[in-house]
């Protein structure tokens, strides 16, 4: 009721003595409303509320959290954008991308919706402790400037957050704005690339655009200005075969790069699509996976496996994997139930349910 357009808020159960009422959306399941906040949650209706905004009819209230920030839309739609209690939390920047690449889990769209301000907002509510905070997309510096302007005014807001921004780095083949991105100095910013192949024919492929040399340039233009870099590879049928040649080039070209992140596919959005052209069974690669990392590894280089599960990897790859799908989209098989290290494990993607190894199994010695 009395929603004309989105409202974004830090969810409280509990009056709010100082500060900006307005910022807060007050949650009580008794109705009992006080003047002065951006809106009401409630799993009650009472007659007192009419001239309020307010959603109401609400369950599992306790899904929210104080401090957790959400966006109420004019249709009752509760969006949740921030969770105070999570180390997954991320803004995302655009919905816009200059590649298309065949294994996007977050297809491109032309859609011009501006979260610029949306994001500011939700920076200045964020709470100071927060430990960690991607900056996704889409293709996150196509907002140009404003994406200066948000990493800026994380560095303000949250003087104690680590930034880990995604980027492909075509823009950043631009001297000068890879040289602003460098002058905010923020205190802990790391920028992921993805490197796809080591020849420009097979990477152009992937990501549907001619941005290999480019890429390459964003690298080395960040490493002038010592800027924190991340080099990742989605691990597929197209890429698996030349994983020990992309080592050997990111050693003999990147060795100042701060890690490097070999990851299992997310089967999703135009990975899903194109499947049948992807898909391979991630036990398949593990002897391509494990020259890459060994290779990498006794060159003192940090390196790293995403989203893979443990029962399919070579053990020796075991000390390299890490539990890094978002915990909002992270599940385990029915497989997974009597598995002595499935606290260890990586787990899955919630759209892995359909497609994943054939060979996962229940470890129990």
């Amino acid at each position: 009721m009395n929603i004309a357009k989105a409202i974004i808020g830090k969810i409280t159960y509990k009056p709010i003595i100082l500060g900006n009422k307005s910022n807060y959306l007050f949650v009580n399941d008794n109705c009992k409303i006080k003047d002065g906040y951006a809106a009401f949650i409630s799993n009650k209706y009472s007659e007192n509320t009419k001239n309020q905004s307010i959603v109401y009819g609400v369950k599992n209230l306790d899904y929210l959290k104080d401090g957790d920030i959400v966006s109420i839309e004019p249709d009752g739609k509760i969006n949740l954008l921030y969770q105070k209690q999570s180390d997954h939390n991320s803004l995302f920047i655009t919905e816009k991308c200059n590649c298309s690449c065949v294994m996007c889990p977050q297809p491109r769209t032309n859609a011009s919706h501006n979260t610029i301000s949306m994001n500011l907002k939700l920076i200045s509510l964020m709470d100071k402790k927060t430990k960690s905070l991607g900056l996704t997309g889409g293709e996150p510096t196509l907002i140009g400037g404003a994406l200066i302007d948000i990493i800026n005014e994380c560095k303000k807001k949250l003087p104690h957050t680590s930034l880990n921004l995604l980027t492909n780095g075509i823009m950043l083949e631009d001297f000068e704005y890879a040289k602003k991105l460098a002058m905010v100095e923020h205190h802990d910013l790391l920028i992921d690339i993805p490197l796809y192949a080591d020849t420009d024919i097979e990477h152009n492929k992937i990501i549907g655009s001619n941005g290999f040399y480019k890429t390459i340039q964003a690298l080395y233009n960040l490493a002038l200005f010592e800027q924190k870099v991340g080099i990742r590879v989605v691990i597929h049928k197209l890429t698996y075969q030349r994983l020990p040649h992309l080592a050997e080039f990111i050693y003999h070209n990147f060795p100042f790069v701060f890690q490097i992140a070999f990851m299992e596919m997310e089967t999703t959005g135009l990975a899903k699509k194109n499947i049948e052209e992807l898909w391979i069974d991630p036990y398949e690669y593990n002897q391509e996976l494990k020259k890459a990392v060994v290779y990498l590894q006794q060159r003192c280089m940090n390196v790293s496996i995403y989203n893979a599960q443990l029962c399919i990897l070579d053990k020796k790859l075991w000390p390299f994997a890490r539990k890094s799908i978002s915990l909002w989209k992270n599940i385990y098989l029915e497989e997974c139930r009597d598995c002595i290290y499935c606290n260890d494990c990586g787990g899955f993607f919630e759209t892995s349910l359909k497609k994943h190894s054939e060979y996962i199994k229940a470890l129990k010695s």
